[in-house]
């Protein structure tokens, strides 16, 4: 049987767009430290643009 993993030992990062926390996904376990946006709306708007 596979070890389940709760939701809240996931990593989490705060996207600079919106705010907000977001979790680790399973798509972005190759390149977790490059991902700075929770979605791609967000990445598109930039709203801080630093």
């Amino acid at each position: 049987m596979p070890k389940t993993i709760k939701k809240a030992d996931l990593p989490t990062k705060i996207c600079p767009s919106c705010k907000l926390p977001f979790t680790w996904r399973r798509k972005w376990q190759a390149n977790w430290a490059d991902v700075r946006y929770c979605s791609e709306r967000c990445r598109r708007e930039k709203r801080d643009k630093v």
